[in-house]
C-alpha cells in the first residue's frame, strides 16, 4: 500500500557522505568516534553519576571499543549518529552527543548526551546539543527532535531547556534503571522553533 506522503528525509541522506565533524564555534568540536577514544570513554563510565542516570556500564576498554565500532556502523545504517564532544584545541574528550532512533522517513530522531565529570557545569552538553540540533534541522532536514531524561535528573532537564527543547510531558514508569523504574520527562524541538 503506497504512502500518501513522501519521506521527510530520503534514505541515503546520511550514509552517502562520511560523518561530518561539527564545530560549535566556541571551543568545542563534535567529531566522529575513533578507536583511540576507548580508554577515555571507559574512564568516563567509571563515574558514579554515569551509573545513576545511564542504563549501561563499561566493564573494559575492549567493551567500549566494541561500542565505538557499533557507533561507526550505525552511521552507515542510518540508525544512529554518535559524536565525541572534544576540546577543539586539545582533542580531550568532554562528552558525547547523539541522534538515536533516527527515522529519516518520518523526519525525527532522539537526542542523547553525557559529559565527563570534569566538563560538567561548563555548558558542554548545551553547546553540543545546540550545534547538533542546528545541523539536524538545517543540513539533514529532520523535522522533530525528542529528548528524554529521568524526571529526577534536574541537570539534564536544565540542558534540555537551555538548548530550546520544550517540555511536552511525563512518560510514567518509562525506563528501568538499576534502582528501579523512572518516570521520564519528554522534551522536543521542531524545525522552526
Amino acid at each position: 500500500m503506497p504512502y500518501l506522503t513522501s519521506p521527510v528525509v530520503p534514505a541515503g541522506t546520511l550514509n552517502r557522505v562520511p560523518q561530518p565533524s561539527l564545530p560549535t564555534g566556541d571551543g568545542l568540536l563534535l567529531r566522529p568516534w575513533h578507536a583511540r577514544d576507548a580508554p577515555a570513554v571507559h574512564a568516563a563510565f567509571q563515574d558514579p553519576l554515569m551509573h545513576q542516570w545511564h542504563i549501561k556500564a563499561a566493564d573494559s576498554e575492549e567493551e567500549v571499543a566494541g561500542w565505538i565500532t557499533q557507533w561507526q556502523q550505525c552511521w552507515k545504517d542510518e540508525r544512529e549518529a554518535q559524536w565525541a564532544v572534544v576540546d577543539a584545541d586539545t582533542d580531550a574528550l568532554l562528552g558525547r552527543v547523539a541522534l538515536r532512533e533516527i527515522l529519516l522517513g518520518d523526519g525525527c530522531a532522539e537526542v542523547a548526551y553525557w559529559t565527563v565529570a570534569g566538563a560538567r557545569g561548563r555548558g558542554v552538553a548545551v553547546r553540543a546539543t545546540t550545534t547538533l540540533t542546528r545541523w539536524a534541522f538545517e543540513e539533514v532536514g529532520l523535522h522533530r527532535l525528542e529528548l528524554s531524561h529521568a524526571t529526577a535528573n534536574e541537570a539534564s532537564c536544565r540542558v534540555a531547556a537551555k538548548a530550546g527543547f520544550a517540555a511536552e510531558g511525563t512518560r510514567r514508569s518509562a525506563l528501568l534503571h538499576p534502582d528501579g523504574w523512572h518516570d521520564m520527562h519528554l522534551h522536543a524541538r521542531v524545525r522552526g522553533d
